[in-house]
């Protein structure tokens, strides 16, 4: 089977842009309308996500052929539209409704400024936007349109990074759609909150979750060469600070060396597989000499989604937040609230999880160290220690609700952590908003898993959008947040999303 390294760059990804107008205008405002929006388009250049521009749309047809090039192109993962002129809305209805991509509707015009003392007919029967886009919007909301709007000129520093974050959020929904996830072994036995309905998942997600004997995980490891360990020992050794035990001719070096053929042996099946993310159960460890946790956090940070003890969910979360935050500061990994400092006043959250914590967390160098587990039964396993970098943060988790899956996200802020010398992990120590109290209430109304993607690259917005277009329900915990609205939110979501299923 060919080995595929994973991508998580954005390059190979565009969005097209189209212009709505009608032939009732003429040749000569046709070749202006064309003009103003290619260069409309133009000055979205530059966003992480390629634009392109495409002919101006004039009738019902062209427009139904078009959301069908778009949904057949891998590559085109989302549609901006503007109506420039005045765009009859009666002849988007077949496209919009064959459209199957994120859409992105963009209420704009040509100019920044009105030219006051020139407008005359000709200029208003070009410039018909203010009027066009209403046109349009009133469409996409008598056909259930899930989509972003943007407000302002494409020259508006505001505007343009409002078309990132939905371009971003566009990325993550194809990566959720072509998602394939391989779990190693199942669920912790008893949890709740990490099962899950996979078939709901894969129709709502478009992701494949699916289970694999972990002894075919602990084949492949056995499978990894002398030479292939000792290369990337020597990785481990330039970029880590590797402790003195666990360096080549040291007591415990063989650890290390256990632990480099389990990322390579781990590498090569989500390679060979195509996967993208996978979930890992120390309660089911087959032949594996140790609980993967070197191997997982260098993953996470190439981007790869993962969840311990079975948790899919989160799996699916982190390689969604990793593409999102493609090429920006910060990175995406799996976290866990794990216990409070309880200071009145200066209340602090401390996340870890037993390895599995991603070092795109920090920038600081991470110390490479070997602790005993006291689960799972198998050798000490090798991870990574170090903190995450203050500053801010975002922590969302996923729970299955039954009739539909929840997504609950509370912005936090890391902070600087005391030392903690006896905690060898992978941590972060945050303050969510608004408070500590809001914020527990709030997470504990919402039913939200103790397991979370925390992401330092992408912020609340994004994942506003990445919710619209997976027409998933997001609750937000944030500055604004109060329990008893909180609470109201709560039930106003229960029986929206009960009567937006139908019977």
């Amino acid at each position: 089977m060919t080995r595929t390294p994973l991508s998580t760059s954005l390059d190979a990804y565009e969005v097209w842009f189209v212009t709505g107008s009608q032939n009732l205008y003429g040749e000569e405002t046709l070749r202006q309308v064309a003009e103003q929006s290619q260069a409309v388009a133009d000055g979205l250049s530059g966003l992480p996500v390629n634009v392109v521009w495409k002919p101006v749309l004039k009738d019902s047809d062209s427009i139904r052929r078009l959301a069908l090039e778009v949904n057949a192109r891998d590559d085109v993962i989302g549609v901006i539209a503007w109506m420039h002129t005045f765009s009859p809305a009666k002849m988007w209805i077949a496209g919009l409704d064959a459209l199957q991509k994120p859409l992105l509707h963009l209420h704009t015009q040509a100019n920044v400024e009105l030219p006051w003392a020139d407008i005359d007919f000709d200029f208003m029967n070009l410039n018909q936007a203010a009027h066009g886009d209403r046109e349009f919007g009133y469409i996409q909301t008598r056909l259930g349109v899930a989509r972003k709007t943007v407000v302002g000129h494409v020259s508006n520093p505001v505007v343009r990074q409002q078309v990132e974050d939905w371009e971003r959020a566009a990325a993550g929904w194809t990566a959720s759609r072509t998602l394939k996830l391989a779990r190693f072994g199942d669920n912790m036995r008893y949890v709740a909150v990490t099962e899950g309905d996979k078939t709901e998942a894969e129709l709502r997600f478009g992701v494949q979750v699916n289970t694999w004997g972990v002894n075919e995980l602990a084949d492949a490891v056995a499978a990894a060469s002398e030479s292939d360990i000792d290369a990337l020992v020597a990785e481990y050794v330039e970029r880590y600070d590797v402790a003195d035990e666990l360096l080549p001719g040291a007591e415990r070096h063989q650890s290390l060396r256990d632990g480099a053929a389990i990322e390579i042996g781990l590498r090569a099946f989500l390679e060979e597989g195509g996967f993208g993310a996978f979930t890992t159960s120390f309660e089911d460890l087959g032949a594996l000499t140790q609980l993967p946790g070197l191997a997982v956090q260098r993953l996470m940070a190439e981007g790869y989604g993962f969840g311990a003890e079975g948790d899919w969910k989160t799996a699916i979360l982190v390689r969604v937040a990793n593409v999102m935050g493609a090429g920006l500061p910060g990175g995406a990994s799996l976290m866990e609230d794990y216990t409070y400092d309880l200071v009145p006043g200066n209340e602090r959250i401390l996340g870890a999880h037993m390895l599995e914590v991603s070092p795109s967390l920090t920038t600081a160098k991470p110390r490479l160290e070997v602790h005993a587990l006291g689960i799972g039964g198998k050798d000490d396993p090798v991870r990574l220690v170090f903190t995450a970098d203050p500053g801010p943060a975002l922590v969302v988790a996923m729970s299955d609700m039954r009739d539909r899956f929840r997504l609950v996200a509370n912005v936090v802020e890391n902070v600087e952590a005391p030392d903690l010398p006896k905690l060898p992990v992978g941590r972060a120590i945050w303050k969510p908003q608004p408070d500590f109290a809001t914020s527990a209430g709030c997470w504990l109304a919402a039913g939200a898993a103790h397991h979370t993607v925390m992401t330092t690259a992408v912020g609340i917005e994004v994942f506003r959008d990445f919710a619209e277009i997976a027409k998933t329900e997001l609750v937000v915990i944030d500055e604004d947040t109060t329990v008893r609205g909180f609470q109201r939110e709560l039930r106003w979501n229960q029986a929206y999303y009960r009567l937006a299923q139908g019977i």
